[in-house]
């Protein structure tokens, strides 16, 4: 049409234009319009087919994802199972080997009762000797018992006399102590009438005390002349002492050396206190062994400053604490 409307136009030598180009255009846009609304429509419906595909794929990978993991857990389990299968395997070998041992130990043990059939008149003969045996241990134990009730009752017999001679042992030496003490009574009593109230002697307790300053020079083992002649009655009345208790009663008399806290001088002949008061007690121990006395009645200690009997720190107090100390006790 637009083609034919183009050839009037031509044949038209000198009419109007105007007219027939606008029906031209108007043809012509007509036939675009068209076209686009083809290709809109084209568009939309391949739009359309490719949704439903891309639906379709997400559906089929969606499927595949199930199928795989479908395909997972079978591998698992096949894994499993062949495990299972391994370890019925072993287990089944390991029944039939211990089939074939139980089978064999029963095969044995009818070896074994086929023979104990045959030593069964030896086994009862053995049972026998070994019935008589135990009859005899019997009675060895039952002898075995009896002996040990009495030693038992040996014994609480003895213990029962260790009591009553452990009574009669403390009696006597109580009985002992009782002489002794009469002794030490009157040997003490002869020494306060002997010495009086001479100054630096005096009696504490159950000893005779001598000031060392009354024996000794200063830090001195050796014994003074005026020591000596202070000694002199105590070596008699000991020596008589000696011829007064019996032989059977066991005595001596302990010299104990002592002396004051203070420590000794540099230059002192003895270097500590325990050694000096030890010499000063044997000192005493010699000279009265000079005297006559019974070395076997006289022991010797040195104490040192540990035993003061006078807790201050005055000179008077020093003196007091250097001492010898005689005591009369059993040995």
């Amino acid at each position: 049409m637009a083609l034919s409307r183009l050839q009037q136009l031509r044949e038209t030598d000198n009419g109007d234009y105007w007219p027939g180009f606008v029906d031209a255009l108007a043809t012509l846009l007509l036939v675009i319009v068209f076209l686009l609304a083809v290709f809109v429509t084209g568009q939309y419906a391949l739009s359309t087919a490719l949704t439903g595909r891309d639906e379709q794929l997400a559906d089929l990978n969606a499927r595949l994802s199930q199928l795989a993991n479908e395909l997972n857990m079978a591998e698992a389990e096949n894994a499993e199972l062949t495990l299972r299968v391994s370890t019925l395997t072993a287990e089944n070998e390991s029944l039939s080997e211990q089939l074939e041992a139980t089978t064999a130990r029963i095969t044995a043990l009818g070896d074994q009762l086929d023979e104990a059939e045959e030593l069964s008149d030896e086994a009862q003969l053995t049972i026998a000797m070994l019935s008589e045996q135990m009859e005899i241990l019997r009675m060895e134990l039952a002898r075995l018992n009896a002996a040990l009730e009495a030693s038992e009752a040996r014994e609480a017999e003895l213990e029962t006399q260790v009591i009553n001679l452990g009574s009669r042992l403390n009696a006597a030496l109580a009985s002992e102590v009782a002489r002794l003490s009469q002794y030490r009574s009157e040997f003490f009593g002869r020494l306060v009438e002997i010495l009086g109230n001479r100054s630096g002697v005096r009696v504490v307790g159950d000893r005779f005390v001598f000031e060392t300053d009354v024996l000794f020079d200063s830090a001195s083992a050796e014994l003074s002349p005026e020591g000596q002649e202070g000694l002199r009655p105590i070596a008699a009345a000991i020596i008589q002492l000696t011829r007064e208790i019996p032989d059977d009663i066991e005595w001596v008399i302990r010299v104990d050396g002592h002396t004051d806290v203070r420590p000794l001088g540099p230059t002192a002949q003895f270097s500590s206190n325990w050694e000096l008061s030890t010499a000063r007690s044997l000192s005493v121990i010699n000279w009265l062994v000079g005297e006559g006395v019974p070395a076997n009645r006289l022991m010797a200690a040195g104490l040192g400053e540990h035993y003061p009997i006078a807790q201050g720190r005055t000179e008077a107090d020093h003196a007091r604490n250097r001492r010898i100390e005689l005591k009369l006790e059993a040995r």
